[in-house]
C-alpha cells in the first residue's frame, strides 16, 4: 500500500476559453453593478467573450473607464458603456436603465455584484457603519432588481438576474454581521423573487464566490488573508487551490444562460467546498476581537 499524495482539485481551463458556445449573449444586454473592478469586472469580461453588449455601472468614474476600454477589447465583445451610479440612488438607477436602452437597449440581463463590507466585531459597529454595508449591499441590490424587474413586467418580457451573494448567509458570518445579514436578504430575495416573478419569465440564481483572490481586493481582505495565510492560501482549501475569477465567471454566464432556463430560486457556492469544511476537533476558539487585533471593548 503506497501513500496518496493530496494533489487538489486540477486547475481551469485557460483565460480566454469560454463555457458557452460561441455568441450565446450576441444581441443581449448584460448590466453588471460594481462592474468595474475585481470579480465583478470577471463576470463582465465572461459575457462579453460570449457576444453581450455590456453595461457597467459603479461610484467611480475612473475605474468604469479604465474597465470599459478593457472590456471592449475582449475578443467577440459586443459595445460597452458605463455608467456611474450610487446604487442606494433609486432616481439615479432609474437613469442608468435610461441610458442603458438609449446607447445598447433594455438589459436582458442584471448581475447584482456592487456590494460593501469591511471587517468588524459587532459592538463595535455604528448604526452608520451599519447602514452603511445594509444599505449598498441589500436595499441598493433591491432598488436594481426593483427596476429590472418593473420594467420587464411592464414590457411583457423575460429577464435573468444573478446576484452575488456569500456563504455565511447560511451560517452567520462572525466579524461581519453586518454583511452577513445583508446577504442572507439577498439569498431570501432570491428565492422570493424566483416564486413570484416566475410566472411572467424572469429568472433570478444566487451565486456565492470562494476566495477569489484578484488586484482589487482591499486593503482589509488582503490583510486578513495574510494574517491567516502568510504562507499559503491553497493549503486552507479543500481544493488545494485557489479560485480563478473567470470560474466565477463561467458560472454566471451559465446561470444567465438558455441553457438554465429551468433553474430558478438557487444559489449555487462557488468555492472548491470550503464552506462545508469542517475539523474532526474544533480549534480552539479566538474572539473575533483578537482576530481582528483589536483591544478590550470600550463604549
Amino acid at each position: 500500500m503506497t501513500d496518496e499524495i493530496p494533489r487538489g482539485l486540477p486547475a481551469p481551463p485557460p483565460l480566454g476559453a469560454a463555457a458557452l458556445p460561441p455568441g450565446t449573449y450576441a444581441g443581449q444586454v448584460v448590466l453588471v453593478t460594481g462592474g468595474g473592478t475585481g470579480l465583478g469586472k470577471a463576470i463582465a469580461t465572461e459575457f462579453a467573450r460570449l457576444g453581450a453588449d455590456l453595461v457597467i455601472a459603479g461610484r467611480r468614474s475612473e475605474q468604469l473607464e479604465a474597465a470599459q476600454e478593457e472590456l471592449a477589447a475582449v475578443p467577440g465583445a459586443g459595445r460597452v458603456t458605463a455608467a456611474v451610479c450610487d446604487i442606494r440612488d433609486p432616481e439615479r438607477i432609474a437613469e442608468v436603465f435610461d441610458a442603458a436602452e438609449a446607447a445598447v437597449g433594455p438589459p436582458d440581463v442584471l448581475v447584482n455584484n456592487a456590494a460593501a463590507n469591511f471587517p468588524s466585531p459587532a459592538e463595535d459597529l455604528s448604526p452608520n457603519a451599519w447602514r452603511a454595508v445594509v444599505d449598498i449591499t441589500l436595499t441598493g441590490t433591491w432598488f436594481v432588481t426593483r427596476e429590472f424587474g418593473r420594467r420587464h413586467l411592464a414590457a411583457g418580457t423575460p429577464g435573468t438576474i444573478v446576484n452575488i451573494g456569500a456563504s455565511y448567509a447560511w451560517t452567520g458570518g462572525p466579524g461581519f454581521a453586518h454583511s452577513a445579514a445583508a446577504k442572507a436578504g439577498v439569498k431570501n430575495l432570491v428565492e422570493t423573487l424566483a416564486v413570484e416573478w416566475g410566472p411572467y419569465g424572469i429568472r433570478i440564481n444566487g451565486l456565492v464566490p470562494g476566495l477569489f483572490p484578484h488586484a482589487d481586493m482591499t486593503e482589509d481582505v488582503r490583510g486578513g488573508l495574510e494574517r491567516a495565510a502568510p504562507d499559503s492560501k491553497d493549503a486552507r482549501q479543500p481544493a488545494l487551490r485557489v479560485g480563478a475569477p473567470r470560474e466565477l465567471g463561467w458560472a454566471a454566464t451559465f446561470l444567465a444562460s438558455p441553457y438554465a432556463r429551468f433553474v430558478s430560486g438557487h444559489t449555487l457556492v462557488v468555492d472548491g467546498a470550503n464552506w462545508q469544511r469542517r475539523s474532526v476537533v474544533n480549534p480552539a476558539v479566538v474572539p473575533v476581537r483578537e482576530q481582528l487585533g483589536r483591544g478590550p471593548f470600550t463604549p
